[in-house]
């Protein structure tokens, strides 16, 4: 079974499975803010679950891909949507500033 490391915790899940739900399911922080409050829940179109993947996921798909080449997201950022990221194999996750997680401050960490 993959295992995600993020926010200093390190958890188990299953093959294929979805980032958002898994961190989520985990007590991840994964919102910045009132994104906490205000978000698509998972269908791929708000882009506040923006995060650094280190590890083996899925290709990001054209629902990533077109919501990370909108503002204030960048196409170039190393960032991918958790709700549209399946885990493949391990993997460590990072947070960054701003609503959308877009910034350039990090958060938190796969540490910490």
């Amino acid at each position: 079974m993959p295992k995600v490391t993020a926010q200093g915790k390190t958890f188990e899940c299953s093959t294929g499975a979805n980032l958002r739900k898994v961190l989520l399911e985990n007590g991840i922080d994964l919102y910045n803010g009132k994104a906490k409050i205000i978000n698509c829940q998972g269908i791929g179109t708000c882009g506040t679950c923006a995060v650094a993947v280190e590890g083996n996921v899925s290709e990001a798909n054209w629902k990533d891909k077109t919501r990370r080449s909108l503002p204030p997201h960048s196409p170039t950022a190393n960032r991918r949507l958790a709700c549209q990221t399946q885990v493949l194999g391990d993997v460590k996750v990072t947070k960054f500033d701003g609503f959308w997680g877009q910034g350039t401050q990090t958060v938190w960490t796969p540490q910490g």
